[in-house]
């Protein structure tokens, strides 16, 4: 069950900041179930402004225009986006399609602001700001241009990457995930006003639950070590699978998130070929207001991502590790550039640097039968979600950047009061 309990320590100036001052942002993925886009516009429509997203959907049945919770959504149709395309010209055209497609729905939109999700969208959406002489926010939740698949094409990306420079250094804000990625994108691609929005949920505190054990049938006795989040290439699941056959016997690890195909088959095929179908679950995405109660029912969070895939997973800081954290989870990773220190400065879990199945495997039989151990480093992460890592507090850096841009307004001549509370 996941109960909202008293708030963090921080004062929170309930007065509008912005007086129906309007942002049309822009996402290639559906809009509802991107829990950080749905953050950041439920946050900004709370603090006033009118919110309005672009977003693409695969589904011809999808209405072109909805309000969800206040919040106005455009959907642009088109399923071929979501088709893998193996032939990359053939992206480059879908590409190009998608954003003059998208040029054309962002400039129906009275703005004040543009505010553009990963660097596809990015084009559209200067275009669009340039157009209307308005602000533009590039909001980027992992590296641009980092993703192994891109690395293929060197012409190509040497292309892009000229292209997303002078996009970027024209924004007038980038919002960045991680520190690392943060001053990558200063570094390399020269953004200014580069703001670290966190990817953490508003504070809760969740109770511990066993909807687990009793969804996958297990015994009260049964330990569990969870993965939660998209099942995809990038992720190392696999180390995961081949870890299994070393387990101890009352240890399960439960992959819980969507899966993308061919990785689904993957590894199912691989969970049959070691016979660890009692020792590897995977079950499908549930909704995320009810997430983190199924998170409560594990033992273990894992993070145990491939560092050397790319850069953007060696910088990253991603939710599922926040999450964590919040359902008091200990957590088990890999040496993640930031990931790891947090762990270790705030004890708040183990960094095993091994891909090695089985080392991989007696760390987390260690860890997860050190009951002494895990209760300790459960308090720290309850109370670090408490105090530092929650939407509550996090979203005011998400408030200036949007003060500093916007044209000043009565309501946000001030700017938002941050008190530790006494």
């Amino acid at each position: 069950m996941t109960t909202v309990s008293e708030a963090p320590a921080v004062a929170v100036d309930l007065t509008p900041l912005f007086q129906g001052q309007r942002v049309v942002m822009l996402r290639f993925a559906p809009a509802i179930g991107d829990a950080r886009l749905w953050r950041t516009a439920t946050a900004l429509k709370e603090a006033g402004l009118q919110v309005t997203i672009v977003d693409v959907v695969g589904s011809h049945t999808s209405p072109r225009e909805e309000i969800h919770q206040g919040i106005r959504l455009k959907h642009l149709l088109m399923p071929a986006w979501f088709t893998p395309t193996r032939f990359k010209p053939w992206f480059l055209v879908k590409l190009l399609r998608i954003n003059l497609l998208s040029i054309l729905y962002l400039l129906r939109e009275e703005a004040d602001i543009y505010h553009s999700f990963v660097e596809h969208a990015l084009p559209a959406t200067f275009v669009a700001a340039r157009l209307r002489h308005k602000p533009l926010i590039f909001d980027s939740p992992e590296l641009p241009l980092s993703d192994r698949a891109v690395q293929h094409w060197p012409r190509l990306l040497a292309i892009a990457r000229r292209v997303l420079r002078y996009l970027i250094r024209h924004s007038q804000g980038v919002i960045a995930v991680s520190p690392p990625i943060a001053s990558f994108i200063e570094r390399e691609y020269g953004g200014q006003r580069v703001t670290l929005l966190r990817n953490v949920p508003p504070y809760q505190q969740v109770e511990r639950s066993n909807i687990l054990r009793e969804k996958l049938g297990l015994s009260n006795d049964t330990r569990i070590a969870l993965y939660q989040g998209n099942l995809q290439e990038n992720r190392g699941l696999d180390l995961l699978v081949r870890a299994a056959p070393f387990l101890e016997s009352d240890v399960v690890i439960v992959m819980l998130g969507a899966a993308r195909e061919p990785i689904q088959q993957k590894l199912q095929q691989l969970i049959a070929e070691l016979g660890v179908e009692e020792r590897v679950k995977l079950l499908p995405p549930v909704p995320y207001e009810e997430l983190l109660s199924w998170t409560a029912s594990a033992d273990l969070g894992l993070t145990l991502l491939p560092s050397d895939y790319s850069l953007s997973i060696r910088y990253c800081l991603p939710n599922k590790f926040f999450e964590y954290l919040m359902a008091g989870l200990p957590v088990l990773s890999s040496q993640l550039d930031v990931i790891a220190e947090l762990i270790q400065t705030h004890q708040l879990g183990v960094v095993e640097p091994s891909r090695d199945p089985a080392t991989v495997a007696a760390t987390i039989n260690r860890v997860i039968h050190d009951q002494e151990a895990l209760e300790r480093m459960r308090r720290h992460a309850l109370e670090i979600a408490r105090r530092e890592f929650n939407w509550n507090r996090e979203q005011f850096h998400l408030f200036e950047l949007y003060q500093a841009l916007l044209p000043a307004s009565p309501a946000s001549a001030s700017a938002p009061q941050q008190e530790e509370s006494r």
